[in-house]
């Protein structure tokens, strides 16, 4: 048998996608009041989470680590938003000017040709 005669089957596992629903267990009408008021209880506090970071688009689950990411690159483009908001086309190209002059030399275009 050769090393390559083995092959897996199936497809690749990707992370957070292997998490199965849970079956819901059928209760007597009194037990259900009670499983209800959790289980609206525990919707509330999902939508809540799910308010302040929306899902990803492929539908798997964010970590926390990809929250505070996304959180963090949100107030950043809200803060350039306004400051860029708050200044008009001839400061930006001013500014522009200004870091370019602080530049070194060495970024400058070297001369090209005779002259």
């Amino acid at each position: 048998m050769s090393d390559y005669a083995h092959r897996p089957g199936g497809k690749l596992k990707l992370k957070g996608e292997g998490e199965k629903k849970k079956k819901k267990k059928s209760h007597s009408s009194s037990d259900r009041a009670k499983v209800d008021a959790e289980i609206s209880q525990k919707e509330k506090e999902r939508e809540r989470e799910t308010q302040e970071v929306e899902e990803r688009p492929t539908g798997r689950k964010m970590t926390d680590a990809e929250r505070r990411f996304e959180e963090i690159q949100r107030k950043r483009r809200e803060e350039r938003a306004l400051k860029n908001a708050k200044m008009s086309h001839k400061d930006r190209v001013q500014e522009f000017n200004q870091r370019l002059d602080s530049l070194s030399e060495h970024h400058d275009m070297p001369r090209i040709g005779p002259g």
